[in-house]
Parts: C-alpha cells; structure tokens; sequence
C-alpha cells in the first residue's frame, strides 16, 4: 500500500503535547471550577498544574505558528478564495459526514501533502487555531495573574466577563475533543490514523478517509 508523507515531526510533537496537554488542562480545570464537589487533586495544586501546563502549551502554541510560518507547510491552511468553491466544497464534505460515510461512499477530499484539510475542517481549523487557541491563552493570562492585568480585566468589562470567555472556550474544547477521537477512527482501521499521528506517513487507502491534524 503506497504512503503519502503528511506530518511532519515538528507537527507530530506539537500534536502530542497539545493533545495531552488539553486534557491535563481540563482535569485540573474542572477541579478548580468545581473545588469541593470534585477531590480529584487540591484546589492549590490544581491551580498550580493548571498555570504551568498553560504556560507550556502557550509555548508549543508558537513552535506550532513558527513551523507553519518559515516553512512551505503553510499551504495547508491556504484557504480556497472563491466562495463558490469553498460553499460546493464544504456542502459536499457535510453531506458525507452526514450519511455518506454510512453508505460507504468514498470521502470527497483526497488528501495530500499539501492539502490535508477537506473545506471544513479548513475553515474550523483556523477558527481555532488563530482565534480560539490565542483568545483562550490570553484570557487564561489575566486570570492567571488578575492584579497584574488589573487594567486590561477591567477594560474587558471585569473578571466575570473574561472568565466567561474563557469557560466558554474551555466547553467547546471538551466536546471537541471526542469529536476529534472519533474522526480518528475512520480509516481504514480503527488506529490507521492513530498511528499516522507517530509515523507521519498516511496511507494511499486512508486519504480519502482521513481527518485532518
């Protein structure tokens, strides 16, 4: 079976960490947010894991912008700049996640080195990833430290507003995650894309199959 090389290592350890991180991020989250019903850990250290692992995945956040940036790998987030393209794109992709992929119709996205994304998940990628991603980092920054950024909270419209925000953001990145896994299992295995995730290397069967990373 032929192999299409998609992720690079740059992109694979940015995945793992953030991946992990996440989770970590929202275990001790939902400690904080829920201190006393939930005993998983201690308000104190929950808070403290919490700060730490926002500052790493801050930093992996950049290492992720970086790589993108100086290298040709940005041509995966090209978007498609016809609307009318982009609107019978993504039309087709919704109507093979509705029922398509249950009648086993072949996914309408082939995957490449260069275009990973189907018109979706291109459009739902960069909402995250240069809005909700550094909207969540920063809010999370002025709780972090509230006295500091006294100013800033303030000019936001308070500490209710941006924590708001940022349990907002926090909620979509819990349901997203499942969503995630379970787009992960659809290749031609129920671990193909698991394992493409470690090796980099997608294959040839999968590309019609693949969810993008």
């Amino acid at each position: 079976m032929a192999r299409v090389y998609v992720h690079p290592l740059p992109v694979r350890i940015w995945h793992w960490l953030n991946a992990f991180g996440f989770v970590a991020m929202i275990i001790t989250g939902v400690q904080i947010r829920y201190a006393g019903v939930i005993d998983w850990m201690s308000f104190r250290t929950a808070v403290s894991l919490h700060n730490w692992i926002g500052f790493v995945l801050i930093a992996n956040f950049f290492v992720w912008l970086l790589f993108y940036l100086f290298t040709d790998k940005i041509k995966v987030y090209h978007p498609e700049l016809s609307p009318t393209k982009h609107f019978k794109a993504s039309f087709r992709q919704l109507q093979y996640y509705g029922y398509g992929i249950f009648r086993g119709d072949p996914n309408p996205h082939h995957v490449t080195a260069y275009r990973k994304f189907n018109a979706m998940q291109s459009m739902l990628y960069q909402v995250i990833m240069l809005m909700l991603v550094p909207l969540q980092a920063f809010t999370g920054l002025l709780l972090w430290d509230v006295t500091r950024f006294a100013s800033a909270v303030q000019w936001l419209g308070g500490v209710r507003v941006v924590d708001t925000v940022h349990v907002l953001i926090f909620i979509f990145f819990v349901a997203y995650i499942p969503i995630h896994v379970y787009l992960g299992t659809l290749g031609h295995t129920p671990l193909a894309h698991f394992k493409e995730m470690f090796t980099g290397y997608l294959d040839e069967e999968d590309a019609h199959h693949a969810p993008a990373k």
